[in-house]
């Protein structure tokens, strides 16, 4: 993913699972198969100055495009990590692209080459403002210009 500018420039976010590796399979724990509790996640690298997270997790190769598996917003930034199945610290969980507040798993048609979910976190400089149900692109454009930083994980899942 390309980096983003605010005021010229933003910094990486540390972002990742204790139970899946960057670009690796993603337990079935973790998805619509099985208990389809959202994957525990941790970071670092919050600058000073970041008034909010941003969290969007998005099936970049859904058949029909990008798909919102997982949004939110208002996440403290001072916490370093969410726990499994559970909202991130001081969020609010938007409803995904299933009609559904909150994490839904990965689900890819069988059959498929391994589908990738792209964890994003944005530390913002100013509050985001986001309408229920938000499309991946509707996310990436609310924050463009207002991270100071930001971090991807990647998830594979096929069935």
């Amino acid at each position: 993913m390309p980096q983003r500018a605010h005021q010229g420039r933003s910094t990486a976010l540390e972002l990742a699972s204790p139970v899946f590796e960057d670009h690796h399979r993603i337990p079935p724990r973790y998805t619509e198969d099985a208990g389809d509790v959202s994957a525990p996640l941790t970071w670092s690298g919050v600058p000073d100055g970041a008034t909010e997270l941003v969290l969007l997790c998005e099936d970049v190769d859904a058949p029909s495009g990008s798909v919102v598996h997982w949004a939110v917003v208002g996440i403290d930034p001072r916490s370093e990590s969410v726990a499994a199945g559970r909202p991130p610290p001081g969020g609010t969980e938007l409803v995904n692209g299933f009609g559904r507040p909150g994490w839904s798993g990965p689900h890819p048609p069988p059959g498929e080459l391994p589908h990738r979910y792209v964890f994003h976190l944005y530390a913002l400089a100013e509050p985001c403002v986001l309408r229920d149900a938000p499309t991946a692109e509707q996310v990436h454009e609310a924050v463009t210009g207002r991270e100071l930083a930001e971090g991807t994980l990647v998830g594979l899942y096929e069935r």
